[in-house]
């Protein structure tokens, strides 16, 4: 559903009221400008920038959607064909409203409404400079870090305690491993000497038989 507009309705109905708009519609497009009253030449601007969007499209179903409002097919014909094409390199902004003073008689505002014949200068788009966020990203990592610091130094530490109370014990274990080895080195050397006294006593006894 359409936003209402604000104020008064032009003519009695709303019927009457979109019949009016349609015929401004028409007369602009047909000769370029009109002049009625600044009420109606408000009212007309963004119906008339509307079918112009649609122009601009220049499809069949754009061209069905203009017909509801414009029924007029020779200036409907002048809309998709001339009109606009013309609008092309402009993004918006295609009618003027001039104000030309008070009416005689009535002392209603007049207002002149036209198209804009002016090309649109091509806008250059302005790339948004980046924010120093990285900076504040390097502030936040060195706080980290300097944080961190002492708990990496107390880690540190207690594995340097580790190792060292580590190596003692390794020590006094290669020291007995060595008195392990000299007391089986002996035990074999007693072995050894035990043997040839076996093989003496056992000759003595057959002597002896």
């Amino acid at each position: 559903m359409p936003t209402p507009t604000k104020g008064h309705r032009l003519g009695g109905s709303p019927a009457h009221q979109r019949h009016m708009m349609a015929n401004l519609a028409t007369a602009l497009f047909e000769h370029g400008k009109i002049t009625t009253t600044e009420a109606r030449a408000r009212r007309l601007r963004p119906l008339a920038e509307r079918l112009i969007t649609f122009a601009k499209r220049g499809d069949l179903h754009a061209r069905r959607q203009v017909l509801t409002v414009v029924t007029d097919k020779k200036v409907v014909h002048t809309l998709f064909a001339d009109i606009g094409p013309s609008f092309a390199s402009r993004d918006g902004g295609y009618t003027r409203i001039t104000k030309v003073g008070p009416r005689k008689g009535d002392n209603a505002a007049l207002a002149v409404i036209e198209l804009v014949q002016e090309e649109a200068e091509p806008k250059t788009r302005r790339r948004r400079t980046r924010r120093a966020a990285p900076a504040a990203r390097s502030s936040r990592g060195q706080a980290a870090t300097a944080t961190a610091a002492p708990e990496l130094a107390e880690t540190a530490e207690t594995e340097a305690d580790e190792v060292e109370t580590a190596e003692p014990e390794t020590a006094e274990h290669a020291e007995l491993t060595d008195e392990a080895d000299e007391a089986t080195e002996v035990t074999d050397e007693a072995d050894e000497d035990a043997e040839p006294d076996d093989s003496a006593a056992t000759d003595e006894q057959g002597t002896d038989e």
